[in-house]
Protein backbone atom coordinates (compact mmCIF):
# COMPACT_ATOMS: atom_id res chain seq x y z
CA UNK A 1 0.00 0.00 0.00
CA UNK A 2 2.87 2.41 0.75
CA UNK A 3 4.07 2.03 -2.85
CA UNK A 4 0.68 2.96 -4.33
CA UNK A 5 -0.06 5.95 -2.10
CA UNK A 6 2.27 8.42 -3.89
CA UNK A 7 0.86 7.28 -7.24
CA UNK A 8 -2.72 7.77 -6.07
CA UNK A 9 -1.89 11.22 -4.68
CA UNK A 10 -0.19 12.21 -7.96
CA UNK A 11 -3.18 11.10 -10.01
CA UNK A 12 -5.67 12.93 -7.82
CA UNK A 13 -3.58 16.12 -7.83
CA UNK A 14 -3.17 16.19 -11.64
CA UNK A 15 -5.16 18.85 -13.44
CA UNK A 16 -7.91 17.68 -15.76
CA UNK A 17 -6.75 17.36 -19.33
CA UNK A 18 -8.19 19.79 -21.83
CA UNK A 19 -10.32 18.38 -24.62
CA UNK A 20 -10.11 18.96 -28.35
CA UNK A 21 -13.15 19.30 -30.60
CA UNK A 22 -13.12 19.40 -34.40
CA UNK A 23 -15.87 21.20 -36.31
CA UNK A 24 -15.97 20.70 -40.05
CA UNK A 25 -16.75 23.50 -42.50
CA UNK A 26 -19.14 21.88 -44.97
CA UNK A 27 -20.60 22.74 -48.36
CA UNK A 28 -23.37 20.23 -47.57
CA UNK A 29 -24.11 18.06 -44.53
CA UNK A 30 -25.65 14.56 -44.46
CA UNK A 31 -29.15 16.08 -44.15
CA UNK A 32 -28.67 18.16 -47.31
CA UNK A 33 -28.20 21.49 -45.51
CA UNK A 34 -25.85 23.71 -47.51
CA UNK A 35 -23.01 25.90 -46.22
CA UNK A 36 -22.98 24.79 -42.58
CA UNK A 37 -20.64 23.87 -39.77
CA UNK A 38 -20.84 20.23 -38.69
CA UNK A 39 -21.71 21.33 -35.16
CA UNK A 40 -23.60 24.61 -34.95
CA UNK A 41 -23.62 24.83 -31.14
CA UNK A 42 -20.57 23.42 -29.37
CA UNK A 43 -20.33 23.19 -25.59
CA UNK A 44 -16.77 23.11 -24.25
CA UNK A 45 -14.95 23.63 -20.97
CA UNK A 46 -12.46 26.37 -20.16
CA UNK A 47 -9.10 25.37 -21.61
CA UNK A 48 -10.57 23.24 -24.41
CA UNK A 49 -9.47 23.76 -28.01
CA UNK A 50 -11.77 23.88 -31.02
CA UNK A 51 -10.35 23.17 -34.46
CA UNK A 52 -12.33 24.14 -37.56
CA UNK A 53 -11.40 21.95 -40.51
CA UNK A 54 -12.35 22.87 -44.08
CA UNK A 55 -13.71 19.91 -46.01
CA UNK A 56 -13.65 21.92 -49.23
CA UNK A 57 -12.16 25.20 -50.38
CA UNK A 58 -13.57 28.65 -49.68
CA UNK A 59 -14.49 28.51 -45.97
CA UNK A 60 -13.06 30.32 -42.96
CA UNK A 61 -13.92 31.27 -39.38
CA UNK A 62 -14.43 34.85 -38.23
CA UNK A 63 -15.37 35.71 -34.65
CA UNK A 64 -18.34 38.11 -34.55
CA UNK A 65 -19.03 38.38 -30.79
CA UNK A 66 -17.36 37.00 -27.68
CA UNK A 67 -17.02 37.74 -23.97
CA UNK A 68 -13.48 39.02 -24.46
CA UNK A 69 -13.94 40.84 -27.82
CA UNK A 70 -11.73 38.25 -29.49
CA UNK A 71 -10.48 39.45 -32.87
CA UNK A 72 -10.04 36.32 -34.96
CA UNK A 73 -10.36 35.70 -38.68
CA UNK A 74 -8.77 32.68 -40.31
CA UNK A 75 -7.57 32.46 -43.88
CA UNK A 76 -9.90 30.86 -46.43
CA UNK A 77 -9.49 27.10 -46.88
CA UNK A 78 -7.14 26.82 -43.87
CA UNK A 79 -7.61 25.00 -40.58
CA UNK A 80 -8.33 27.32 -37.65
CA UNK A 81 -7.76 26.61 -33.97
CA UNK A 82 -8.72 28.46 -30.78
CA UNK A 83 -8.15 27.48 -27.16
CA UNK A 84 -10.94 28.99 -25.05
CA UNK A 85 -9.74 30.47 -21.76
CA UNK A 86 -12.67 32.76 -20.95
CA UNK A 87 -16.22 31.50 -20.29
CA UNK A 88 -19.14 32.76 -22.34
CA UNK A 89 -20.77 32.54 -25.75
CA UNK A 90 -18.61 32.90 -28.85
CA UNK A 91 -20.49 33.66 -32.09
CA UNK A 92 -18.69 33.10 -35.38
CA UNK A 93 -19.39 32.77 -39.09
CA UNK A 94 -17.81 31.80 -42.37
CA UNK A 95 -17.14 35.21 -43.91
CA UNK A 96 -17.95 34.27 -47.54
CA UNK A 97 -21.12 32.36 -46.59
CA UNK A 98 -22.51 34.33 -43.63
CA UNK A 99 -25.57 35.52 -45.55
CA UNK A 100 -26.32 31.87 -46.41
CA UNK A 101 -26.55 31.07 -42.69
CA UNK A 102 -23.09 29.53 -42.15
CA UNK A 103 -22.76 30.50 -38.49
CA UNK A 104 -22.05 28.79 -35.19
CA UNK A 105 -21.73 29.21 -31.45
CA UNK A 106 -19.22 27.92 -28.94
CA UNK A 107 -20.45 28.00 -25.34
CA UNK A 108 -17.55 27.87 -22.91
CA UNK A 109 -18.07 26.75 -19.34
CA UNK A 110 -21.89 26.74 -19.58
CA UNK A 111 -21.69 30.53 -19.15
CA UNK A 112 -24.44 32.53 -20.89
CA UNK A 113 -23.65 35.86 -19.22
CA UNK A 114 -22.94 37.63 -22.54
CA UNK A 115 -26.17 36.40 -24.18
CA UNK A 116 -27.59 39.94 -24.53
CA UNK A 117 -24.43 41.10 -26.35
CA UNK A 118 -24.55 38.16 -28.77
CA UNK A 119 -28.26 38.81 -29.45
CA UNK A 120 -27.31 42.35 -30.56
CA UNK A 121 -24.46 41.16 -32.81
CA UNK A 122 -24.74 41.62 -36.55
CA UNK A 123 -26.18 38.91 -38.75
CA UNK A 124 -26.89 38.96 -42.47
CA UNK A 125 -29.40 37.17 -44.67
CA UNK A 126 -30.34 33.70 -43.41
CA UNK A 127 -27.99 34.18 -40.46
CA UNK A 128 -30.50 36.49 -38.70
CA UNK A 129 -33.15 33.82 -38.30
CA UNK A 130 -30.61 31.09 -37.63
CA UNK A 131 -28.82 33.06 -34.90
CA UNK A 132 -32.10 33.65 -33.13
CA UNK A 133 -32.90 29.92 -33.32
CA UNK A 134 -29.45 28.88 -32.06
CA UNK A 135 -29.62 31.32 -29.13
CA UNK A 136 -33.14 30.12 -28.24
CA UNK A 137 -31.80 26.55 -28.13
CA UNK A 138 -29.47 27.58 -25.30
CA UNK A 139 -32.43 28.00 -22.97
Amino acid sequence: MKFYLPLIIALLASPALAEDLTIEMLNKDSDGNRMVFSQEVAHVSIGDTVTWAPTSRGHNVEMVASPNNLKFKSKNSKEAKITFDKPGIYYYWCTPHKSMGMIGLVVVGKDLSNLAEVKKAKAKGKSKKKLKSLLNSLG
